[in-house]
């Protein structure tokens, strides 16, 4: 009787379909002291199961509201993949759903990462969940697990692609926006580290009809490239918040400041009868904007629901509180003004006064 088990010698492999599990088990081998290195309350199981575990009453909940978020890097990754620089993005990834979380009141929990690929390159998925790990760490959750799909036909070349997931708690009745939320409350606002995640498919046009490489020096930061000084990670806001947020002082609304920038973000945690009445002239914005907006001919309001223009986060907080919070978020190494108010909605949600130092 013939061995069934054997394989003819002109039969295919899945390795020859272009699928490498070998790689992708060294991959897993690789990441653990990263994975590691995210252990937190709650979570301190391995990578390698089916699904990732977390204890809600090790974390010290009580009656927990659960909040997820998701979110990618979008066509930052070009610019990783053209620079060969892939140790960011995924600290990229881990603050474009962290900060959406914290902005609701909550702590993020653990995080899951999603990454697709034509094919496994072991040294680029290390550095690229190594990044991960960085932002779980500065965002206090737990990498607790992931996927990593090689598809040949569906990505071509270099190309990869990122998706992460985020998961957070808060006890019950201890969400953002907060219910007394008034006209007179100030605005402050957080620095942004730069462009962070969003506006990246018009920035790469600039850079396309600018001519310059990625190689080039940037225009605006000193001893950088151009695609280095592009890269810089999404700032995460975690830890300082939550800080601020557990204190006396009266935060009662946080806005992040990504896609669809200034009118879009704002709007989402006011009640209708609210608008932000926010001062440019406050605003400190980096030099990057100032570049992009003079090479790309962009004009002020298309800046302001493109780009984070310098603030990253939105605070709305009582106006008695505000110095408070300034002075609190200074001393945990952020950067932070008042830039408005809230007032009684007769028009737009957010209302503009002063200009852009662009």
């Amino acid at each position: 009787m013939p061995d069934s088990t054997k394989m003819p010698s002109n039969g295919l492999s899945y390795k020859q379909a272009g699928v490498d599990i070998d790689a992708g088990n060294a991959l897993v081998e690789a990441i653990k002291p990263a994975v590691k290195s995210t252990r937190r309350s709650g979570a301190d199981g391995e990578i390698g199961g089916f699904g990732g575990l977390f204890d809600l009453k090790a974390a010290g909940f009580e009656d927990p509201i659960l909040v997820a978020a998701n979110d990618g890097v979008g066509t930052k990754l070009r610019i990783a993949i053209d620079a060969g620089v892939h140790n960011t993005v995924g600290i990229d990834l881990v603050a474009m759903c962290v900060n959406d979380i914290v902005v609701q009141g909550a702590e993020p929990l653990f995080f899951l990462d999603y990454l697709a690929t034509g094919a496994l390159d072991v040294a680029q998925g290390t550095a690229i969940v190594e990044g991960i790990a960085e932002g779980c760490r500065q965002a206090g959750c737990a990498l607790l697990g992931g996927e990593t799909a090689e598809m040949p036909g569906m990505y071509h070349g270099d190309d990869y692609d990122l998706a992460g997931f985020a998961v957070g708690a808060a006890e019950r009745g201890a969400l953002l926006p907060r219910s007394d939320i008034a006209t007179g409350d100030k605005l402050v606002a957080i620095a942004s580290s730069g462009v962070h995640s969003n506006g990246y498919s018009l920035v790469r046009k600039i850079v396309a009809n600018s001519g310059m490489n990625w190689s080039d020096a940037a225009p605006f930061a000193d001893g950088q490239t151009l695609g280095e000084a592009l890269l810089t990670p999404t700032r995460i806001y975690v830890k300082p918040l939550l800080d601020a947020i557990r204190s006396e002082i009266g935060i009662k609304a946080l806005a992040h400041i990504t896609g669809g920038g200034f009118q879009e973000n704002i709007p989402r945690v006011l009640p209708k009868h609210l608008a932000a009445r926010v001062d440019l002239n406050a605003v400190a914005t980096p030099k990057v904007f100032g570049w992009l907006a003079q090479q790309g001919g962009i004009a002020e309001r298309e800046m302001l629901r493109t780009f984070n223009c310098g603030v990253g986060m939105l605070v709305a907080v009582a106006a008695e509180d505000a110095d408070a919070l300034v002075a609190k978020l200074e001393g945990l190494g952020e950067t932070a003004s008042v830039v408005g108010e809230l007032v009684e909605r007769t028009g737009d949600a957010v209302e503009f006064s002063g200009a852009l130092s662009l």
